[in-house]
């Protein structure tokens, strides 16, 4: 496209430099939107529908965060002050609408100022997990912030997170970020552990010192498609998505055997076992402490000599470690399992690798800004060692697009 600029006077063409300074967008052109769209606020279109090749789409350039224009003390409430609970902050969680509110404000003074009675919403006093309405009145005493940290040049290792992310970086828009997350890397920090995405995305922190935020979670040990939302307004859409089920997740997985029929639905209540150092999902009865409804899609999608098997899963619901348990509970766990392979004296065709062989394959949800986010995650190297040497084709066909979405 031919760029045209106009002969005006001085000041004029002072203007039109200024804008000429930002990217070129035709007259009248929307921005663009998120990839694979539909109309605004269609539900994501049914697998079988969408058998095509996409193309990724091209990621923007990521860069450092630049320095605030005045300083994070200028935010500070030096006396009690009414605010009221806007359409983006609807649904957000007490604390979480102060740190927001307020980067610099420590845990624990958030917890102290709510415990107190302190902070009132619709002059009632609330706990900090309790969530806001669109509208509501909200009470803040004075606060006070810790030092806030500094944003602008990167260190050299934050460089190299950043760096990090961007190579796992499978979508992103302004709102949106999809990383394809490598096995072995947790989402969230736990005990011992130094490096996870969470703590990851502290380098991604805008000139507000807002980072981008958790929006579901997979297992360490699993890989593939992570969504993460960068704004307040894009964590309530997509949460909400989530809590709605209108989002549709794609798992592949390798396991030992047949499962018969090919293609099925396994309902089952899970409940959580937990010990000091391990947590494990077992088959729970209905009306069992602590069990939940759990529902999972499988079907066959190529074998090898009946020995293997490739299966794509669908959950309706998202337990933990729901997939895991499920298909050991059908007798055929998946391959590398350390918590529910528990098929004896079995053992691992040679040159496999002895790790999970379960891929977070793709996330189709509705975009916060209208239209859909359609994401694939590649085979992670040890699943695609394997899938080379039992001869599979991650070409095929995937049926589980036929299986039911609720």
């Amino acid at each position: 496209m031919s760029r045209r600029i106009k002969r005006m006077n001085p000041k004029s063409r002072e203007r039109d430099e200024r804008k000429e300074a930002r990217p070129h967008q035709a007259r009248g052109a929307k921005k663009a939107g998120p990839r694979l769209g539909g109309k605004p606020g269609a539900k994501p279109p049914r697998f079988a529908a969408e058998r095509a090749e996409r193309r990724a789409p091209e990621r923007p350039e990521r860069r450092a965060p630049e320095a605030p224009a005045k300083p994070v003390e200028a935010l500070l409430p030096t006396k009690v002050q009414t605010v009221t609970v806007t359409a983006d902050e609807n649904n957000m969680r007490v604390d979480r609408f102060l740190e927001a509110r307020f980067p610099g404000l420590s845990f624990s003074h958030i917890q102290r100022v709510v415990r107190k009675g302190e902070l009132r919403v619709d002059g009632k006093r609330v706990d900090s997990k309790d969530r806001l309405e669109e509208g509501q009145s909200v009470r803040i005493p004075p606060l006070k912030l810790d030092a806030p940290k500094v944003v602008g040049e990167l260190s050299d290792a934050a460089q190299k997170t950043l760096k990090a992310l961007q190579e796992m970086t499978i979508y992103e828009d302004d709102d949106v970020l999809v990383l394809n997350k490598p096995a072995g890397l947790a989402v969230q920090g736990g005990s011992g552990m130094t490096r996870h995405i969470d703590q990851m995305l502290e380098v991604m922190r805008d000139a507000k010192g807002q980072k981008p935020r958790l929006v579901h979670r997979i297992d360490r040990e699993t890989s593939g498609c992570l969504l993460i939302a960068k704004t307040r307004f894009a964590a309530s859409h997509l949460t909400g998505a989530f809590r709605s089920r209108s989002a549709r997740k794609v798992y592949w997985a390798l396991v030992p055997g047949l499962p018969k029929p090919k293609q099925g639905r396994i309902s089952t209540f899970l409940a959580k076992d937990e010990s000091e150092d391990d947590t494990i999902m077992r088959i729970a009865q209905h009306g069992d402490e602590g069990a939940s409804h759990a529902v999972t899609y499988y079907a066959v999608v190529e074998t090898a000599g009946n020995k293997l098997t490739w299966v794509s899963l669908k959950p309706v619901t998202g337990r933990t470690h729901q997939l895991r348990a499920h298909m050991a509970h059908i007798g055929h766990p998946i391959v590398g399992d350390p918590k529910y392979f528990n098929i004896e004296n079995w053992q691992l065709p040679g040159g496999l690798q002895n790790r999970l062989h379960l891929l977070a394959r793709r996330i189709v949800i509705p975009h916060p800004r209208g239209g859909v986010i359609d994401a694939t995650a590649p085979l992670p190297p040890h699943m695609q060692q394997s899938w080379n040497l039992l001869g599979l084709d991650a070409t095929r066909f995937d049926p589980i697009e036929n299986a039911p979405e609720e």
